[in-house]
């Protein structure tokens, strides 16, 4: 008992969301993956290598968590080596499914894009609590994060547009609660919805073969999932294309037909339709299997989580602890949002998988490291409220003490006075 106690240390919900999260992966993705199973001609193939990497996250898990909280800071050197690893991805990197994302370690495929999330985090809630004192402190530490953030999402964008715009409202849900002058958060929304229209409209209407020329085939990607996703005319069933938007339509199936508690784990049928069922539409297969109860399930545990860490973030000493956990928590939930609404047909696709399910090699392990960070703070916080609870019960301790003295010596000089009392009174007796 004592060894899983010193072993699985900080907060326990976060530790019991965790371990429920990792086991709706387990299950989903061995459900989800039939189609990795039918490419390899292995049953036990994509499972066993998930399972490995769910056994890697837990050991990164145990050892981040271990980490003395102040160290954190030292993953600032993080963010300038991600930026040269995302350089580095435009010369080498691996293309996948039309985009360079991954760079190729030959075993291992290693995505910057999620380093770069991770440092800019921890960096941006370093600034944070640098400037929180100081006078005109929140003016600059908003110049300093948008020149941060801004460079981390040019070097992401091009390739990866929604990890972009997650790191972006993940950083400006930081700068909300560290106390950015509302005035300058309005500018900063207004300048975002201007960049927002002038780009939404130059990638509908640019032609696709002027984006080819210049080499950027991924706005041709988006402007496919814009013109799919807005167009709301009405196709009759005889002439719907299932296989012209093959991903959204076999994820909106797997909805229709999953009821209220689902088809069971394992029974899935669309599995064998979505290519990325284990990974970018595995909440889709989760509804399906599970049903609007499972899937209501998987939502309140990333809710719940965000409740948790907002409340392990109050009770920090430290404005840095509190900005670092309170970052995690909106990066991680957000994404988790991305990909349920992507899943519902609410947004356009956009390649988030959902954190600690989905199937996954670089962002099983970045998230897996967050939930450490997470239960690293937490374990601080836990160790400095028994800290003041021993020192409290000290502190009562000796005003008892105090107090029984106190008494004591209240009571001898009562003895000593009913004493003198009672010999001056025999003096006198004697006298008479």
């Amino acid at each position: 008992m004592d060894l899983l106690k010193n072993l699985f240390k900080g907060d326990k919900v976060i530790w019991i969301i965790f371990m429920l999260l990792c086991l709706v992966s387990i299950i989903e993705v061995f459900s989800a993956s039939s189609t990795l199973t039918y490419k390899s001609g292995d049953y036990w193939k994509p499972i066993t290598m998930h399972l490995i990497l769910m056994m890697v996250g837990l050991i990164v898990v145990l050892i981040v968590h271990n980490i003395p909280c102040r160290w954190f800071k030292m993953f600032i050197l993080l963010l300038p080596l991600s930026w040269l690893l995302l350089i580095g991805v435009f010369v080498m990197g691996a293309l996948t499914n039309g985009a360079r994302r991954w760079i190729d370690l030959g075993f291992f495929q290693f995505q910057p894009s999620e380093l770069a999330k991770m440092a800019t985090i921890i960096t941006v809630a370093f600034i944070l609590s640098k400037m929180q004192e100081e006078e005109g402190a929140n003016r600059k530490a908003f110049k300093y994060i948008l020149w941060i953030t801004g460079i981390t999402c040019a070097l992401i964008f091009t390739e990866n547009l929604s990890t972009a715009l997650l790191l972006c409202i993940s950083v400006f849900l930081m700068m909300f609660v560290g106390r950015i002058p509302l005035k300058q958060m309005g500018m900063l929304v207004g300048v975002c919805i201007g960049v927002m229209i002038i780009g939404l409209a130059t990638v509908k209407y640019v032609p696709a073969e002027a984006w080819d020329k210049v080499g950027l085939h991924r706005m041709v990607t988006w402007q496919s999932r814009l013109e799919n996703h807005f167009d709301k005319s009405v196709i009759p069933p005889e002439k719907f294309d299932i296989d012209g938007d093959a991903q959204v339509a076999h994820a909106n199936i797997a909805i229709a037909t999953s009821h209220v508690l689902g088809k069971g784990p394992g029974n899935s049928v669309q599995r064998d339709f979505l290519s990325q069922a284990f990974s970018d539409f595995i909440y889709a297969i989760i509804i399906e299997e599970l049903g609007l109860v499972g899937g209501g399930v998987v939502a309140f545990l990333y809710i719940w989580l965000l409740m948790r860490i907002g409340k392990i973030a109050r009770n920090c000493d430290k404005s840095y602890y509190a900005f670092l956990v309170m970052g995690i928590g909106f990066l991680l939930v957000t994404q988790a949002m991305f990909n349920m609404l992507v899943a519902v047909g609410i947004m356009p696709v956009t390649g988030q998988p959902l954190p600690l399910i989905s199937k996954g090699g670089t962002s099983t392990l970045i998230n897996c490291a967050y939930i450490g960070i997470i239960l690293g703070i937490s374990r601080h916080v836990n160790e400095l409220k028994k800290q003041r609870e021993m020192e409290e019960t000290e502190r009562q301790r000796q005003i008892q003490d105090a107090a029984v003295v106190l008494l004591q010596n209240a009571a001898d000089l009562a003895t000593k006075g009913k004493d003198s009392t009672e010999d001056l009174n025999n003096k006198e007796k004697n006298d008479l």
